[in-house]
């Protein structure tokens, strides 16, 4: 099981990759500690984000 830690501090779990029929984006599958589904573009998933002016990984992978 591979998880993440959200930059806002939840933790989630890798479930899969995936691809939005429509266009075809390429899409990452994971769950969070409530077992919520969620879904967002690989690219979103894997971009940093800004925080107090810094840029931080979305989701950083956590050691197994």
């Amino acid at each position: 099981m591979t998880r993440y830690r959200h930059y806002k501090g939840g933790i989630y779990e890798f479930v899969g990759d995936a691809t939005l029929e429509s266009d075809l984006t390429p899409m990452v599958v994971y769950r969070a500690a409530n077992g919520t589904l969620w879904i967002r573009p690989s690219e979103v998933f894997h971009q940093p984000v800004e925080v107090d002016g810094q840029l931080v990984p979305r989701f950083v992978r956590l050691d197994d």
